[in-house]
């Protein structure tokens, strides 16, 4: 139970969020048009849905957290809907854009072969140990609207036996992998802007909530 405790604000770290977020896409700008401007609409689209996705993620969870305005609106399954449109956007388009710039990384086929099924493994492991133990509503933010999520134990079984975070360090694996199994060099740096901005809303969004989730 939260006592004496209030909730953080909508901008709480999100002059760092925006910030990294700037120094990431001017990166991603820059290394995008070395390879020659690729695909931009796909490129781009890449790109844009994870922002949208995380942006979506930060304004529900603080809006919920200071007024339930998200249950008395769309309510946490309308939440819920558009937050795993956005997750499976995110992969789709990843996939769109690997179909379009295959081959253009030119990795040694050896080595694409060991490191796509190495990053299959350990992204499958990842998200089997999400949805087995963990729940994906509750991944998906459900103790900023149900005390009981907020009541349950940490979870130390499956992947989460050696890490407190297997999602961001080895779910997001299956971007890589696809990344690399399209010898992709346009979805490789797409892959690495996704994976880098979600640890930026982990450090900028999901720990001031969780402090105040958890203590």
């Amino acid at each position: 139970m939260i006592l004496n405790k209030k909730p953080p604000g909508l901008w709480t770290g999100q002059i760092f969020h925006f910030g990294t977020l700037s120094v990431l896409l001017g990166a991603t700008w820059v290394a995008w048009s070395y390879m020659g401007k690729p695909f931009p609409n796909v490129f781009w689209s890449a790109v844009g849905i994870p922002i949208a996705h995380q942006i979506d993620v930060w304004l529900c969870w603080r809006l919920q957290l200071k007024s339930d305005v998200i249950s008395r609106t769309i309510g946490f399954r309308g939440y819920i809907v558009g937050f795993f449109i956005l997750f499976g956007g995110r992969f789709l388009s990843l996939l769109f854009l690997a179909t379009r710039d295959s081959g253009s990384a030119g990795l040694p086929p050896l080595a694409r072969i060991s490191l796509t099924i190495v990053s299959i493994v350990l992204g499958a492991y990842a998200m089997y140990s999400t949805m087995r133990y963990f729940g994906m509503k509750r991944a998906a933010g459900a103790d900023h609207f149900d005390q009981d999520y907020r009541d349950m134990p940490l979870v130390k079984k499956g992947i989460f036996r050696y890490t407190n975070n297997g999602m961001y360090l080895y779910a997001f694996l299956l971007f890589w992998a696809v990344a690399i199994g399209f010898d992709s060099s346009a979805t490789l740096l797409a892959a690495a802007f996704s994976h880098i901005f979600i640890w930026n809303d982990s450090y900028a969004t999901e720990k001031p909530d969780m402090d105040y989730l958890y203590g």
